[in-house]
């Protein structure tokens, strides 16, 4: 059954949204660049497996294997969510289009703020699992390399004739660099940014003609989003005292238009093998809601003024 015989006009707004999610997701799994990206990330996360460092000693060997592991597999991660997340979403509508799929689905008449949801749904449907599937392929690397690494660390220990307490300590700091809930928290960070930026990308590409303007403003907004407390820093220091609380609402509206993806950037402490607080998460997940939510919303007004 397809997407337009499947929606109905009398449907509830969560069961339009949902077939056409689902109908964006089948779309976008048939898309080679998807495999692509796919077998790459892949590549890149097995690959730590066999990257052994060499001339150094256990102890520092085995915390720095598992750091290395957890640094490479989140940034493949990050690099393949946003990727996709962008370029999935830039092709949608412009496909649409030419398939001439979006007419029949507005005729049914289907609420033009349901079919940008349910699109939305998919694309973020397809970033889940494909982040999924490389998180639980890092929890098993970096599972069997923690008990490699320990096993090596307390024979090392057990040769020198350590003292129990060292051997706990040094028991602890590698459990610190294995699989943790922190760990999960951090990939899912990566989700909420990838969130973000396929919301920025709705956004952009109901007002844009091309798919490649879709996806190079996208990238553009993603890195300008890296800097943004940076410059916000330097404006505020170089403005004169009687410039303060103007400058401070300016940039106060820019970071509410303009994301500040720097808060994203909490999984450099996990890799660190710092654990993540709670609140630090929750706090990340309200802000990825809210950027969302309100390019979501920007984009049914700009698609609602649209003639089809």
């Amino acid at each position: 059954m397809s997407t337009t015989t499947a929606i109905s006009a009398k449907g509830s707004h969560l069961g339009r949204i949902w077939v056409i999610a689902r109908h964006a997701f089948t779309q976008l799994v048939r898309m080679k660049v998807f495999y692509f990206l796919a077998v790459f990330a892949v590549i890149a996360i097995v690959s730590n497996f066999f990257d052994l460092p060499q001339h150094e000693g256990p102890e520092t060997m085995g915390i720095n294997v598992l750091r290395s592991i957890k640094s490479w597999s989140l940034g493949t991660m990050t690099l393949f969510s946003v990727v996709l997340s962008i370029v999935a979403t830039a092709l949608l509508l412009p496909k649409d289009v030419e398939d001439r799929t979006l007419y029949t689905i507005l005729a049914k008449p289907v609420p033009r703020l349901d079919y940008l949801a349910g699109k939305l749904l998919g694309v973020l449907l397809l970033v889940f699992v494909s982040l999924a599937l490389m998180d639980g392929l890092m929890t098993v690397v970096l599972q069997i390399r923690s008990t490699m690494v320990l096993g090596e660390q307390l024979a090392m220990a057990q040769a020198q004739h350590w003292p129990q307490d060292a051997i706990e300590s040094m028991r602890l700091e590698t459990a610190l660099h294995g699989p943790s809930w922190s760990l999960q928290g951090a990939v899912f960070a990566v989700f909420l940014r990838a969130s973000v930026m396929a919301a920025l990308s709705l956004l952009i590409s109901t007002f844009s003609t091309s798919t490649l303007f879709t996806t190079i403003i996208s990238f553009m907004v993603y890195f300008i989003g890296h800097f943004q407390a940076d410059a916000r820093d330097a404006y505020l220091q170089a403005g004169q005292a009687g410039q303060g609380m103007i400058g401070r609402m300016g940039s106060l509206l820019v970071s509410l238009v303009l994301p500040d993806f720097q808060n994203f950037n909490v999984i450099d402490a996990v890799i660190e093998g710092q654990t993540m607080p709670l609140v630090a998460l929750a706090k990340l997940t309200l802000v990825g809601l809210y950027y969302a939510a309100f390019f979501t919303l920007a984009s049914w007004y700009v698609f609602a003024e649209k003639e089809f």
